[in-house]
Formats: structure tokens, sequence, C-alpha cells
């Protein structure tokens, strides 16, 4: 597992909670290799692994991210995991747009904030953990349908759009991350269609083989992040490591 890191290396996942997140720390677990792995999410989560660490913090709020900072009191990192992510919220009245009728500015800047704004914020907080010359791995969660290229469909405008911002915010991250720590890389990861909260409206017309589990995502994605080094910094790729098109 993550073979470029060093053994006990110093793990750091947000959205812990969530379905992709949770089996991202159960994976790490799994392996003797961590020597330390921090769940962050809104609500405490357990384990029994003593090596496990919950920080109870709203990422997405300026007061979150400033208590992670001073938390971590600048301690090396060598993985960041970002899960978050949001495609809808009921409470919200918030859920893909099929045509430009559906369009709202509220709905459209809250998917901004979550899915780009948020995991650009927690770089900046990150920058004191991963600055240095220590081997760090940063993946976060986009999707393929945040590809410009790859857009044959339309529809979901504020969710691509969004996603789209998110690849872009880390590509430009990338660059300067390889002059503050030119042993880090960052990756935008797409999972496919995992059966999580996230995707539960929209699986019915999901084949039954391209739906898959959150531990599977889990493991393919830390796989394919095993494969990035420096000098892939800013890359776009899926779960089955293939390259997606910008």
């Amino acid at each position: 597992m993550l073979s470029r890191l060093p053994d006990g290396f110093t793990a750091l996942v947000t959205g812990a909670s969530g379905g992709i997140g949770r089996a991202v720390v159960d994976a790490l677990l799994k392996s003797d290799r961590p020597g330390r792995v921090i769940g962050v999410s809104r609500t405490d989560r357990s384990h029994p692994d003593p090596r496990f660490e919950s920080l109870a913090l709203d990422v997405s709020e300026p007061e979150g991210l400033a208590a992670l900072e001073q938390a971590l009191d600048a301690t090396p990192l060598h993985l960041v995991f970002n899960a978050i992510g949001m495609l809808h919220d009921e409470r919200r009245d918030i859920g893909p747009e099929k045509k430009l009728d559906d369009l709202d500015a509220e709905a459209m800047a809250r998917l901004y904030h979550v899915n780009a704004i948020t995991p650009a914020l927690l770089l900046k907080a990150l920058q004191p953990s991963l600055k240095g010359r220590h081997p760090a791995q940063v993946a976060s969660l986009s999707a393929r349908v945040g590809s410009i290229g790859d857009n044959r469909l339309g529809g979901w405008y504020a969710y691509r759009a969004s996603k789209a911002a998110h690849n872009m915010l880390m590509k430009t991250a990338a660059v300067e991350l390889r002059r503050l720590n030119p042993e880090a890389c960052i990756a935008c990861l797409h999972p496919g269609t995992t059966d999580t909260a996230l995707s539960k409206p929209f699986q019915a017309r999901v084949p039954d083989d391209k739906l898959f589990t959150a531990a599977f995502v889990a493991e393919r994605l830390l796989a394919v992040l095993d494969t990035c080094g420096p000098e892939q910094s800013g890359v776009f790729l899926d779960w089955a490591g293939d390259p997606v098109a910008w």
C-alpha cells in the first residue's frame, strides 16, 4: 500500500464519515503501514484501531479549517485524501438540473462551495503540513461528469461546473506545491458510480457491474494513487488508473 510513503506514515481523510471516506479509513487501517490516520468529518467517528484519531470539524467553514490547522500544528502529512462532495441536498431542495430553466443561483453557489472552494481552501490550510521534502500524496475526489471534453449528455450544470472548477484548482495547486515540496503529488480521482448516499437517487439505470461498493472503490483509488509520483502531479485519473479528459 502506497509504496512511495514511509513506514508509519501519517494520513488525513476528510469526509471520513461518508461512504467513500469511511471506506478509505478502513482500507488504510487494514494495513500495518500507516502510523496515524486522522479522520475529519462533521461528526465524531469511532474506530477500534488505536492509530485512528477523529476530528469533528466542518472544513467547509472557516472556523473548521482554522481548527484543523491548529490541531495539526504543522505535523508533516504524507497522505491527504479529500472525500468531501455534494450532488444533491433534499433539505435545501438541491438536485441535478435537467435543463437551463432549472438553474438556481443559490444552489449553484452551494455546490461550487462544497465541491471546488472547500478542497482548495483545505490545501491552503494544510500548507504547513505539506511543505518540506517529505513524500506527500494528495487525492481529491472528482467526477467524470466534470470533464469538459467528455460532456456529451448535458444537464447536471452545477455539479459538472463545480467539479470542472475543482479540477482546475487542483491542477493549479499542483504547480505551486511542486515548488513547496518537490516530493508532493496531487491527483484528481474519479471513483466511478459508488453505492453511497450521494448516488442513491440515481442508481436505477446503472448496470450492476458498474455500481461499485465503497470498499472496492477505496482499494482501487489507493492503488491508483500508488502509481502517482511527483512527476505525475496534477493528473485526473479514474478508478482503473486511466486518464480522464479535462
